[in-house]
């Protein structure tokens, strides 16, 4: 059988102890309290029973402990798969959208996330869902709230006109 692997005397017991009390992390705060156990002589075993683990386990936090301090007793987060668009070609994408299509070359009169989807693709070479692209205009600051249409030659007085008139009618009693 080997030997214990030994705690580096960074903090005392009971300064571990009183940092699983203010910890938030629950992993974390049983890591110490098992550590604490270790420093206090109790055996491996009793220590790993006291954080809910194996010795083999404590022993494994008992080397992240000693190269990080408490902070290693933190579960890492994943850093999750990376993006498929760059930083760069998001802020390229951002004034497309902004500019609109161009119904000649484009042919659409205004943008939905299949004709960005292949606007995307054939400029960047990278395959988006349309989901994919909805979530990416939301992260660039975009709303899916879209203009009502307005006829090009209608007049802003007979708009004016019309809500005049049509108040009085359809006002609630």
């Amino acid at each position: 059988m080997g030997t214990a692997i030994p705690v580096k005397r960074r903090l005392g017991a009971a300064d571990l102890r009183e940092r699983a009390c203010a910890s938030q992390d629950t992993d974390q705060a049983r890591r110490l309290l098992a550590l604490a156990a270790v420093l206090d002589g109790q055996s491996r075993g009793a220590a790993a029973r006291i954080g809910g683990m194996d010795r083999q386990t404590l022993r494994d936090w008992v080397h992240a402990y000693n190269a990080k301090g408490p902070n290693g007793l933190i579960n890492a987060t994943s850093p999750g798969r990376p993006p498929r668009l760059t930083k760069a070609q998001k802020e390229k994408l951002r004034p497309i959208v902004v500019a609109g299509p161009d119904p000649v070359k484009d042919g659409v009169v205004r943008w939905r996330c299949v004709d960005l989807k292949r606007v995307i693709k054939e400029r960047f070479g990278v395959d988006l869902g349309e989901i994919s692209v909805g979530r990416l205009l939301k992260e660039l600051g975009f709303s899916y709230v879209s203009a009502r249409p307005q006829h090009p030659e209608q007049s802003p007085q007979v708009i004016e006109d019309f809500k005049k008139n049509s108040q009085r009618q359809w006002r609630k009693r």
